[in-house]
C-alpha cells in the first residue's frame, strides 16, 4: 500500500507541475504530460519497471476516448461520411502503407515484414492528435474535420489490419534460449510457467483470422441486443452510480473480450460506441465516463513518456532520429498531396499534414501483436517502437509549427479563446443565429435580461456593433454555462446550429438542473422525440411555425375568411403538438419509423382524428354562415 501511495504521488505531483507549465508556455497538454512522464522515469528514475504496468491499465484512457468517439457517430452518420473516410482516409493509409513498405523491402526486409511494417506506421496518434485539437478548438475546422475523418479511418482499419497479420506470419525460427535450450518457434517464449487467457493461442493463421471476425460480429449483435435490456434494468434500480458501474463494465468486458483473440481492447470499444450511439442512454454514459477518460489519457501519456527506453536510444541516437523524421517526412509528403487532392487550403492544409505525420500508439498494439505472431522479428519490434515513440514525442512540436505558420496565413482559422463570462440573468441563450436573435431581441425588448453564448466569432462581433453584448465560447461547456449562471438562471433557450449539440445541452442542463425550464430548437420531427427524452420542456421545430403561417395564407386565398383560416391552424397546431408527445413515447431510437409498426399506426390513427377534427370545424363554420 505504501509504495502504491508513493507511486501516484510521484505521478500526479508530475502531472500537476509539468502539464501547467507546458499549458503557459503554449505547448499544449500533451507535451507536459510526456515530458513529466521523461522527467520522473528515465532522467530521475523515480518510478521504474512497474511502468509498463502502469501503461496497460492507462490505456484505458484511449480505450474510453474511442468508446466515447463511437457514441458520437451513428451507423448513419458513419455512411454520410463515406466519401471522406474511403477517400481522405483510405487513401492516406494505402499510400503511406506502399511507400513505407517499399522502403522496408529497400532495405533487405521480406516483403512480409516490410508490409507489416507499412501498415503499423501508417496509423497516427488518435489520443495525441485529439487532444490537442480540442484543446485548440480546432475540431470544427475544416482541417480539424479531415483530420478526424482520417483518424477513424485508420481506427477502423485496425480490425482488418489484426485479421491480415498473422497471415503474414514467418516461418518459425529455432532460437538458443539463455539456459542453452532451443526455442523452435511462437509460444516458446512465454515459458511453461505462463497461463495467460487465450482464444486464439495455438492456432493456425487462419483460424486466428475467423476467431477475431466473430467475436466483432458478437460485440455488435450484443451492443445492439442485450445493453438495452441491462440499462432499462438498471434505470429500475433508480440508483444513480449503477448507470456509472454499468458504463464501465461494458468498457472494461468488452476490452478483455478483445485481448482474449490478440485484438486491441480501443476497437472493440470504438465498435461498441458506434453500436450504442443510437442509444437513449448515450448521453448518460457520455457523462458518466468522461472524467475517466480524461484521467487515463493523461496517465497514458505519462507512462508513454517513462517508458521509453533511454539506454537502447543512446546506442544508436542518430540512426533512430533519423528514422523517426524519415517516417513523418514521408507521411507528411503523402498527407500534404492527399490534402491537395482533396481541395484542403491554408491552414487546414497544414493542420491535416502536420497533424498526422507521425506513428501512433496503436503502433505499440500492432507491434506486440505482430511479434507474438512471429510476423515481425524481435529486434526490428525494439527499433519500431523506439522510431513510433520519438514520432509521438515530436508531435506536440509539429503542432507549434503549425501555429507558426498559421499566424502567416490569412484565411480562416481556429476559433480563438472563449470570453471571460462577467454577467449573469435569469435567461440564457446559447447560440444566437437567425432563430437565436428573434428570441434574444423579443426577450430584451420585454425588459429581461439575457446572457448570450455562441461559438461564432464573426456573429459575436456582429451583434456587438449594433450593441447588443455576447459571448464567445461552446455553450455545450460546463465551465461556460456555470459562469453564466447555470446554476440561478430561470431559462435556458438552446438553439444552435447543430442539432447534436442541443441534445448534448439539454441533457447535461438537465441532469444539472432538474427544475430549470428549457427550450430547444428542434431540426425535425426526430430530433424533438430526442430532445424530448432528453428533458427540454418546450420544443420548437425550425419550419414548423412558418410552415403553419404559409398554410393558413394559401387558406386565407382559397376561400376561408380570415377568422376560419386562423381557427384551422390553431386546430392543426394543438393537435400536432399532442400527436409529437404521443408518438414520441413510441419513437425507438435506432430503428427506422418505417419499421415501427406501433409508431405508424398511431400515427395513421392521430392523422384520421386530424381529418375529423378540421372537416367538424367547416361545418361548424358553414352552419354559422348559414
Amino acid at each position: 500500500m505504501d509504495d502504491f501511495l508513493y507511486q501516484a504521488s510521484i505521478y500526479l505531483a508530475a502531472a500537476v507541475i509539468a502539464v501547467p507549465l507546458s499549458a503557459r508556455l503554449g505547448l499544449g497538454s500533451v507535451l507536459g504530460y510526456l515530458a513529466a512522464g521523461i522527467i520522473i522515469g528515465p532522467a530521475l528514475g523515480l518510478v521504474g519497471a512497474e511502468t509498463e504496468n502502469l501503461q496497460h491499465v492507462a490505456e484505458f484512457g484511449v480505450v474510453m476516448m474511442l468508446f466515447l468517439i463511437g457514441l458520437e457517430l451513428e451507423p448513419r452518420a458513419l455512411w454520410d461520411m463515406r466519401d471522406k473516410l474511403l477517400g481522405l482516409g483510405g487513401l492516406q493509409v494505402l499510400l503511406s502503407t506502399v511507400a513505407i513498405a517499399a522502403v522496408a523491402m529497400y532495405a533487405n526486409h521480406p516483403w512480409s515484414v516490410a508490409l507489416a511494417v507499412g501498415l503499423t506506421l501508417s496509423l497516427s496518434s488518435t489520443a495525441i492528435v485529439l487532444q490537442t485539437l480540442s484543446e485548440k478548438g480546432l475540431m470544427q475546422t475544416n482541417g480539424g474535420r479531415a483530420t478526424f475523418s482520417v483518424l477513424l479511418t485508420q481506427d477502423i482499419a485496425v480490425i482488418p489490419i489484426l485479421a491480415l497479420l498473422p497471415l503474414l506470419a514467418l516461418p518459425a525460427m529455432p532460437r538458443f534460449q539463455a539456459d542453452g535450450s532451443i526455442d523452435r518457434g511462437a509460444g516458446g517464449s512465454h515459458g511453461a510457467g505462463d497461463h495467460s487467457l487465450s482464444l486464439v493461442e495455438g492456432l493456425p493463421g487462419w483460424a486466428v483470422t475467423l476467431v477475431t471476425i466473430g467475436v466483432v460480429v458478437f460485440v455488435i449483435l450484443a451492443g445492439v441486443y442485450l445493453t438495452r435490456p441491462l440499462f432499462r434494468f438498471i434505470h429500475a434500480t433508480r440508483l444513480r452510480e449503477m448507470y456509472t458501474a454499468l458504463a464501465l463494465m461494458i468498457v472494461v468486458g468488452i476490452s478483455f473480450l478483445m485481448t482474449l483473440v490478440g485484438l486491441s481492447p480501443a476497437l472493440g470499444a470504438f465498435l461498441a460506441g458506434v453500436v450504442l450511439a443510437s442509444s437513449e442512454f448515450r448521453h448518460e454514459m457520455e457523462s458518466d465516463l468522461e472524467p475517466f477518460k480524461g484521467l487515463f489519457l493523461g496517465l497514458f501519456f505519462i507512462t508513454v513518456g517513462a517508458g521509453i527506453d533511454f539506454g537502447y536510444f543512446f546506442n544508436d541516437p542518430l540512426d533512430l532520429i533519423g528514422l523517426a523524421l524519415l517516417v513523418i517526412l514521408a507521411k507528411g509528403i503523402i498527407l500534404f498531396l492527399v490534402g491537395k487532392a482533396f481541395k484542403l487550403r491554408g491552414r487546414d492544409h497544414w493542420l491535416f499534414t502536420l497533424g498526422l505525420a507521425q506513428a501512433g500508439e496503436f503502433g505499440f498494439v500492432l507491434l506486440a501483436f505482430s511479434t507474438k505472431q512471429n510476423v515481425i522479428p524481435p529486434d526490428l519490434s525494439q527499433k519500431l517502437l523506439m522510431i513510433v515513440a520519438l514520432t509521438m514525442l515530436i508531435t506536440p512540436l509539429l503542432f507549434i509549427v503549425y501555429d507558426a505558420l498559421s499566424r502567416k496565413i490569412g484565411d480562416s482559422a481556429a476559433s480563438p479563446e472563449p470570453d471571460v463570462i462577467d454577467e449573469k440573468g435569469p435567461v440564457i441563450i446559447a447560440g444566437i443565429g437567425r432563430f437565436g436573435q428573434i428570441v434574444n431581441r423579443l426577450v430584451r425588448a420585454s425588459g429581461f435580461k439575457t446572457v448570450v453564448l455562441d461559438h461564432n466569432i464573426e456573429t459575436i462581433q456582429l451583434m456587438r456593433r449594433f450593441g447588443v453584448k455576447g459571448f464567445l465560447g461552446d455553450p455545450t461547456r460546463p465551465e461556460l454555462l456555470r459562469a453564466a449562471g447555470l446554476d440561478k438562471a430561470s431559462v435556458l433557450v438552446a438553439v444552435m446550429d447543430d442539432h447534436k449539440q442541443v441534445t448534448r445541452l439539454v441533457s447535461y442542463a438537465r441532469r444539472q438542473r432538474p427544475d430549470l425550464h428549457i427550450i430547444a430548437r428542434a431540426r425535425d420531427r426526430t430530433h424533438v422525440y430526442e430532445l424530448y427524452q432528453a428533458g427540454a420542456n418546450d420544443i420548437v421545430r425550425e419550419m414548423f411555425d412558418s410552415s403553419l403561417r404559409a398554410g393558413r395564407y394559401v387558406l386565407e386565398n382559397i376561400g376561408l375568411s380570415e377568422y376560419e383560416a386562423a381557427q384551422a391552424e390553431q386546430t392543426f397546431y394543438h393537435h400536432d403538438r399532442k400527436a409529437v408527445r404521443d408518438l414520441a413515447e413510441l419513437w425507438v431510437p435506432g430503428m427506422p419509423i418505417a419499421e415501427n409498426k406501433k409508431y405508424i399506426e398511431r400515427s395513421q390513427a392521430l392523422e384520421k382524428d386530424l381529418e375529423t377534427a378540421l372537416l367538424e370545424l367547416a361545418e361548424e363554420h358553414a352552419k354559422k354562415s348559414a
